[in-house]
């Protein structure tokens, strides 16, 4: 599996977010306690909203640890919202293509999990996506194609919705097909405006996610921590597995569950797929 976290909040550098905590992503990638596995070498991409009218990707097949490129880019780029994700592949090829986050247009999408069976699945799911955006898909992965029927659904007018309708079709396609528990899935999805998270397997154990307390909350219990002084009142953390042991400063995302990262204030709802 793969572990991620999404940043939204006043622009911070790529480095204080992706290196500088004490359990980073970069260090989730040699040593996750949460994922379905350790290492999580298989390429790894970063998403971030600057300047133009599209997100910025910088994605590669090399190991995070291992990237010297992305040291240099992570200490001169500054951004209100990033996607940041490590790659542990399921039986997809290790290629650029099928890093994440994957973009279309001003969204961002990066995902844990798989769906399984997808191999006896693809042709059914492929005749689902809308025509004009087919050719855009560059990658074979799940994920990207769960990405391209959520866009086909209406990602772009009501994220939640589609992502529900998608997630449904993969399970009327897998239980036409016989198979069990299709969809095991943590994703982030972004406009440059809002993120969009959600929490959701078949069988009721999902990946595990967690987002940030309210930062003036966190200033509260902590009126010394510099970190905490520094960040600005919207700033909130998605992530895979906590990156520091902080007391309060995570909660986990309940099983089923969307939740709204914007601004004014945040909001988390129940996921229903819907076939």
């Amino acid at each position: 599996m793969c572990r991620w976290m999404a940043y939204y909040g006043s622009p911070m550098l790529v480095d204080d977010l992706i290196f500088k905590p004490k359990h980073s992503l970069i260090d989730q990638s040699l040593h996750s306690t949460m994922g379905a596995t350790t290492t999580n070498g298989d390429g790894f991409g970063i998403g971030w909203y600057g300047e133009g009218p599209e997100p910025a990707i910088y994605k590669n097949v090399s190991p995070a640890w291992n990237d010297a490129n992305l040291h240099e880019i992570a200490r001169q780029v500054r951004t209100p919202l990033l996607f940041a994700h490590i790659r542990a592949a399921t039986g997809t090829a290790v290629q650029r293509s099928n890093c994440h986050p994957f973009r279309w247009g001003r969204w961002l999408w990066m995902h844990n999990g798989m769906i399984n069976g997808f191999h006896e699945m693809k042709r059914d799911l492929m005749l689902q996506v809308e025509p004009s955006i087919f050719a855009d898909m560059e990658g074979s992965t799940d994920s990207e194609m769960l990405f391209f029927l959520a866009l086909s659904f209406g990602l772009t007018d009501d994220p939640i919705r589609a992502v529900e309708r998608a997630v449904g079709l993969v399970e009327k396609v897998a239980s036409d097909h016989g198979i069990p528990h299709p969809v095991q899935m943590t994703v982030a999805t972004a406009n440059g405006e809002s993120v969009w998270a959600f929490r959701y397997s078949s069988e009721g154990k999902s990946r595990s996610l967690f987002f940030s307390t309210d930062v003036t909350r966190l200033r509260e219990l902590y009126p010394d921590n510099p970190v905490l002084l520094n960040a600005g009142d919207e700033t909130r953390l998605v992530v895979s597995e906590p990156l520091g042991d902080l007391p309060g400063a995570w909660n986990e995302v309940p099983e089923s569950s969307a939740g709204i990262v914007r601004p004014g204030v945040d909001e988390l709802i129940p996921f229903r797929p819907v076939a």
